[in-house]
C-alpha cells in the first residue's frame, strides 16, 4: 500500500518541464524526437492531468495498483486533489507506461491499460502479456548494474530473449536500462552496450535515463527518457 500522494503546484511542473526540455536540448541532436515519459508514481491523479495537460502522453507507473486505480480516476472524471483548474481541461488520453517488474498474476487487470510494457526480463512474462493482449509493444529490460533486485536480462541473454519474443504476437520494439547508483556517468559502459545490442537487433527505441543521468543516456543513443523526480519534485515513501 502506498503512503499519501504528494501534491503538484501547476506552476513548478511548469517549470521543471522547461528545465527537462532545456537538458534534453542540450545534449541531443534531434530533441524533438526524443520522447519524455512522465513517471508519476507516487503522485496523486493531479500530476498525470499536468503531463498531460502539457501534451506529455506518455504516463509511467511501476506499481499496477496504483495505474489501476489512476486510470479509473481518468475514465471517472475524476481531478482529484491538487493545484489542476481550467489547465487540465486540454489534457487527452494517456498511453500507459508500465514500468515495475512484470508480475504474472496482475497482467490481467493491466493488458486492457497499458500502451507500452517496459521491463521485460523474461520469456514467460511475454507469453503472459501475449495471452491478454496480442499485439501488445514491449521493450527488454537489460541488467547493465548488476544488482540484486534490480530486475532485468542480462546482456549475453538478450538476442535469445529478443528472439523469442519476436515468436510470440508481440510487438519487440526496444531495449530498457536503469543506470547503477553513484555518478550519472557510472551508467554510461552500461547505456552504450544497451544501444549496440539494439542496434545490432534492428530495435528502434532505447528507453535510458532518468532524473540524473538524462544527459549521459541521450549521449549514448537514448530515444526516451523515463522523468519523475525532473517534473515533479520529490515524491513521498512508499509505506508497507
Amino acid at each position: 500500500m502506498t503512503g499519501p500522494s504528494a501534491q503538484v503546484r501547476a506552476d513548478e511542473f511548469r517549470s521543471r518541464l522547461l528545465r527537462a526540455r532545456q537538458r534534453i536540448e542540450a545534449v541531443s541532436a534531434d530533441p524533438a524526437s526524443v520522447r519524455i515519459v512522465a513517471v508519476t508514481k507516487g503522485f496523486g491523479i493531479a500530476a498525470v492531468r499536468l503531463a498531460l495537460a502539457a501534451g506529455l502522453v506518455d504516463i509511467g507507473e511501476n506499481y499496477a495498483d496504483e495505474l489501476v486505480a489512476k486510470a479509473g480516476q481518468l475514465a471517472g472524471g475524476n481531478a482529484g486533489a491538487g493545484e489542476v483548474g481550467h489547465e487540465a481541461a486540454t489534457s487527452g488520453a494517456p498511453a500507459w507506461h508500465f514500468l515495475g517488474a512484470v508480475q504474472r498474476n496482475k497482467v490481467a487487470r493491466l493488458a486492457p491499460l497499458v500502451s507500452c510494457w517496459q521491463g521485460l526480463s523474461r520469456l514467460e512474462e511475454g507469453e503472459a502479456i501475449a495471452r491478454r493482449h496480442p499485439g501488445a509493444t514491449v521493450l527488454v529490460q537489460v541488467d547493465v548494474a548488476g544488482l540484486s533486485g534490480r530486475g532485468g536480462c542480462s546482456p549475453e541473454r538478450v538476442p535469445e530473449l529478443v528472439a523469442g519474443l519476436r515468436d510470440r504476437p508481440l510487438e519487440v520494439v526496444g531495449l530498457m536500462a536503469v543506470g547503477p547508483p553513484g555518478p550519472p556517468d557510472a551508467a554510461r559502459p552500461g547505456f552504450a552496450r544497451v544501444s549496440s545490442l539494439a542496434d545490432s537487433l534492428d530495435l528502434p527505441v532505447r528507453s535510458m535515463g532518468m532524473t540524473d543521468d538524462l544527459e549521459v543516456a541521450l549521449s549514448e543513443g537514448s530515444t526516451m527518457v523515463r522523468l519523475g523526480r525532473a517534473l515533479f519534485g520529490d515524491r513521498p515513501p512508499r509505506s508497507g
